[in-house]
């Protein structure tokens, strides 16, 4: 049997990266994807798995055009189709609500929230054409499950994903397609500079500690393997007992 293919967005650095070298550890092949403006970075993080012995191959696309969604999961299809989605790929800024623009708005929708929906369409219908079912993983937040100030669109957007994500794990269920999104609150990450002016950074996880990359891609690696398939429809936080479902 050949080995499943995973496709990561948001690749290129913190944890989607993590993700790609957690996956090809496991025996993926992996599709690397992010911006046009990461493909520098992107190609160092190629290489590395490259070099560790993985299967990988590049598709730089901007999640928030259809087009380029659209042609990166049917090039999947060179590669021997597609498995595993992760929509990884997310933007975020923290700011008052009164000071939010529409173009604020515009712009986070149109990759955390329309850049999911968009990768969560394109990978579903793969799959279900291919039927041998699959593994659809997005990136919610703490934010998505408890709101904090100055993060009301950032927040906005990961509530969306927990929604998709649900609606789609019942469509999707009879292709033996699971679907589910990772929860992450603060990790030590570039991107976790969006936490740094909110208040949720006044609070110490129970735990004393905030996950790592790693950790979170240990996650993912769960919700992608075949010992998950009767869990669908969850968003799954990984905050050190910071918000408790």
């Amino acid at each position: 049997m050949s080995k499943p293919i995973a496709l990561i967005t948001g690749a290129s650095r913190g944890i989607g990266r993590s993700i790609a070298f957690r996956l090809a550890r496991d025996g993926h092949r992996i599709v690397l994807n992010d911006h046009h403006r990461q493909a520098d970075v992107l190609e160092n993080v190629h290489t590395e798995l490259i070099q560790g012995g993985a299967d990988a191959r590049i598709a730089l696309a901007d999640v928030s055009v259809e087009k380029d969604v659209k042609d990166m999961i049917e090039g999947t299809q060179k590669f021997g189709g597609l498995d595993v989605m992760v929509a990884n790929a997310g933007i975020a800024f923290a700011k008052p609500l009164l000071e939010c623009s529409l173009e604020d708005y515009h712009k986070i929708f149109s990759v955390n929230s329309m850049g999911a929906f968009l990768c969560y369409r394109y990978a579903a219908e793969a799959m279900v054409k291919q039927g041998r079912g699959g593994r659809i993983i997005g990136a919610a937040s703490l934010a998505g499950k408890e709101a904090w100030p100055l993060l009301s669109l950032y927040s906005s957007t990961k509530f969306a994903l927990r929604g998709l994500t649900q609606a789609a794990a019942r469509e999707l269920a009879a292709h033996g397609i699971t679907v589910n999104a990772y929860a992450p609150g603060p990790v030590d990450t570039s991107m976790s500079e969006h936490w740094y002016d909110s208040a949720i950074l006044r609070l110490t996880p129970p735990t004393g500690r905030y996950a790592t990359p790693d950790e979170v891609a240990h996650l993912v690696s769960f919700l992608a393997s075949k010992e998950a398939s009767q869990i669908s429809g969850q968003t799954l936080g990984i905050n050190g007992a910071m918000h408790l479902d």
